[in-house]
């Protein structure tokens, strides 16, 4: 079947530059984001250095505030606020998981996260300590169950720690890029907009790039030991992606809940009851809000994404170890979805400069079409690529593993697999924007439909959002008959690679929203222009759709990669078939279907618990507290952040547990015919009631900036701020909060995490599952 025109040597030395690249790429746009400075001195020389024609330049810098030291000052207090509740947040978090007092770090992990897991991972291998037959490479002898279980376990911890690390260093920038930004916005709107897309870039790249740099190394040292038994490598590669999954849905749910308790909170008696500014720095929850953003948006987004980069690397790789490649031990075909990934970073890298420095944003009406810009570019260049790596890469003809059999497989067949989730995905992003900008008529209808009232504005935002879900689903629906007919699970796999091949772009696009938007808040905290306000409002709305794409792609990845999954678990299960009239599998379909509303019950409610207390102690402080109102008394901000910071790590145990015990509990107790089921049903209605929800949340918050705008003729007669339809699209607003950032987003790691786990423990539940059956048999 022929070999590859890029040689093992090659392969083992472009991964890992690509990797190294992206790092020393995000490393260069922090230290440019770092030059503006927030010190007044700092700044004072900044703007003697831009200062070119003397007189007339000064008269405009004090026209726009350059030479304020208050300004600069007060902008750095604010940040500073921000960053020291986002570390004790995250302090707090790591306290409640890590509770390290009296005991060391190395003692913790073995009690309460390695050992467990080992244990787990023991069993399922059926204890079994000494080498055994392969099984699915005939003839050949494999690494013992005990070696699997102690590697996959190591995967396991490697996958969280990257996870975590990946939402910190992403919380981390944020938080350093916000002021910056906001500064920034005093020169114009074009200079805000690449400090805020730069800081969002950092976060980028650092995600794909040690992403992809772990996984590439773990894969080469545990190579020393399994040697020429890939099946098992691959098998105990399996972990990294559940580790990471494992961290992205208490970063999802946790940090989700946190900001929108917050945000609730704020909204409902500042603008609603108060009638202050959104952000005004006389409501207490202005800086939990803030923080919020940076704990949902930006860490929950990336430990997401790179749960999905996990995953979908980790199914193509087993499904390939059992394949041609991994038999015949064909090692640059074998890392075919690595390599794809490293070209990622090239394409993503060019398309920035296309944002940053190839071409300039003079006015507002420029922003949102640059964000858009960069996914065409990303996805064009990034189709060369892909075509060019698997010529390179892969053989002519192989063989792919295709539930018991052997599929004979041409490599422009893989490229079109590749190509369409990638094409897929930006049909999704470019639906979820027509259904949640408001330059377009749905949200405008949302927006008209505030007239009446809040009933009918809800009424509205709901039907949008169901509507919204066609598209993405038929896009999907193709994305995977094609894929599956031409490569099986396999191609599935590649698919959903596809769609995240350009992650570095989307994470850069995503982030730019949270800090643009806290942009605004700093801007309106520290007494700004409203000229100025104005600026970072044009850069929010925009932000806001380009997080509702990013949404998207992570919902349509996710199904992509949990179907994938599922294939993987169903083959690893030796399951012949999924027959959906078999009681069995039925009972499992209609519990699967069941799980994301019970999910995204316990997510809601916990928003909305939270909530009620944060409008209970921004109403006592307003009532108490004298002067507040006036603004000659500072509210109790860290009063308000305690209450987003208890509620969000108490209220993510349970949906964590459910989701984390559920394939335990149906695997064990109801075998595997059902598991198939459950996570057939969950992926189904868990992607529907997805995009549903964050689309919804997204139309619901851009039709209330509509409003706030003012930028159209129909706005105007909408508003003001305070106007009876204003109000109306606030209520909507809160409403659409916790479904666009909590419950919506947390349900692909649901299906993900849910089909990954199976697919960890598939031989356990194969060999002792189905309890309850097993007992009832006998009686």
């Amino acid at each position: 079947m022929g070999g590859s025109i890029l040689t093992d040597l090659a392969t083992q030395i472009v991964i890992p530059v690509c990797a190294v690249i992206g790092i020393i790429f995000s490393l260069l746009q922090w230290f440019i984001v770092s030059q503006v400075k927030l010190s007044p001195e700092a700044a004072a020389q900044q703007s003697s250095k831009n200062n070119k024609n003397g007189y007339n330049d000064y008269l405009i810098e004090e026209e726009e505030g350059l030479n304020d030291h208050n300004v600069v000052i007060k902008c750095a207090e604010i940040q500073q606020a921000i960053s020291e509740e986002k570390f004790l947040y995250q302090f707090k978090v790591g306290s409640h998981f890590l509770p390290l007092h009296g005991i060391s770090v190395r003692r913790y992990l073995h009690d309460h996260l390695c050992s467990p897991y080992f244990r787990l991972s023991w069993v399922c291998g059926r204890l079994q300590h000494e080498s055994q037959p392969c099984t699915y490479t005939k003839g050949a002898i494999c690494k013992s169950a005990l070696a699997n279980a102690l590697f996959s376990t190591i995967s396991f911890v490697l996958g969280g720690i990257t996870s975590v690390v990946s939402g910190f260093l992403g919380m981390k920038i944020a938080t350093y890029a916000n002021a910056r930004t906001t500064l920034e916005a005093r020169k114009g709107v074009g200079k805000a907009f690449i400090t805020a897309f730069r800081s969002g870039a950092v976060m980028g790249f650092l995600l794909a790039a040690n992403g992809l740099l772990v996984l590439y190394i773990t894969i080469n040292l545990f190579k020393l030991y399994y040697g020429d038994d890939w099946e098992g490598l691959f098998e105990a590669i399996t972990g990294y992606g559940l580790g990471g999954s494992s961290m992205a849905l208490f970063g999802r749910v946790g940090g989700g809940i946190y900001t929108k308790a917050a945000d609730v909170g704020a909204d409902l008696v500042g603008k609603i009851e108060r009638n202050i500014p959104e952000d005004d720095p006389r409501n207490p929850a202005v800086i939990a809000d803030n923080v919020g953003d940076n704990v949902g948006d930006i860490a929950g987004m990336g430990s997401d994404l790179f749960g999905s980069y996990a995953e979908a690397s980790c199914a193509a790789l087993v499904v390939a170890s059992i394949s041609s490649f991994g038999i015949n031990h064909q090692f640059t075909a074998m890392l075919y979805p690595l390599l794809i990934s490293s070209v990622g970073i090239i394409v993503c890298l060019i398309t920035t400069l296309f944002a940053t420095d190839f071409f300039e944003i003079k006015a507002v009406k420029e922003i949102e079409p640059a964000l858009k810009k960069q996914l065409i570019i990303s996805t064009v260049l990034m189709t060369i690529g892909i075509a060019l790596v698997t010529w390179l890469a892969l053989p002519s003809s192989f063989t792919i593993f295709n539930f018991g059999e052997q599929k004979v497989v041409k490599n422009w067949e893989l490229f079109f697999c590749v190509a369409i989730g990638l094409w897929a995905g930006l049909v999704i992003g470019f639906v979820t924007e027509y259904y949640t900008s408001n330059a377009y008529s749905p949200v405008q209808d949302v927006a008209d439909s505030c007239r009446t009232g809040a009933a009918t504005n809800v009424i509205f935002g709901l039907a949008l959002g169901y509507k919204s879900v066609i598209i993405p689903i038929f896009a999907i629906a193709v994305g995977i008959f094609v894929s599956f007919s031409l490569a099986a699970m396999y191609g599935i796999a590649v698919a959903a690679l596809g769609m995240l091949s350009t992650i570095a772009t989307g994470l850069a696009i995503d982030a730019y929203g949270p800090i643009s938007d806290n942009a605004g808040g700093i801007a309106e905290m520290a007494g700004m222009s409203h000229r100025i306000r104005e600026r970072t409002d044009a850069l929010d709305a925009a932000g806001n759709t380009t997080a509702a794409i990013g949404k998207g792609f992570a919902i349509g990845s996710a199904a992509l990669v949990s179907l994938a999954l599922f294939g993987a678990f169903v083959s690893r299960a030796a399951i012949a078939t999924v027959d959906v009239l078999t009681p069995k599998v039925f009972i499992g379909l209609l519990v699967g279907a069941m799980l994301p509303y019970w999910f995204s019950a316990m997510t809601m409610k916990s928003v909305g618990s939270a909530a009620l207390k944060m409008v209970e102690e921004v109403r006592r402080q307003f009532n108490t507290i004298p002067g507040l109102m006036e603004g000659t008394a500072k509210p109790d901000y860290a009063t308000c952040v305690k209450i987003s910071t208890d509620a969000s790590i108490k209220e993510m145990i349970p949906p964590g547990a459910l989701v984390m015990l559920t394939p335990l509990i149906v695997g064990t107790f109801f075998g595997v015919e059902t598991l198939s089921g459950v996570l057939a049903g969950a992926l189904v209605s868990g992607v529907q009631v997805a995009i549903s929800a964050s689309n919804t949340g997204g139309a619901w918050d851009n039709a209330k900036k509509y409003i706030e705008a003012g930028a159209s003729e129909h706005a105007r007669t909408l508003g003001p701020k305070g106007s009876d339809p204003h109000k109306a699209a606030v209520i909507g607003d809160t409403i659409g909060d916790p479904l666009k950032d909590t419950s919506g987003p947390s349900l692909n790691i649901l299906i993900k995490l849910m089909a990954v786990e199976s697919l960890v423990f598939a031989p356990f539940f194969a060999t002792h599952g189905g309890l309850l059956f097993k007992l009832f048999g006998k009686s």
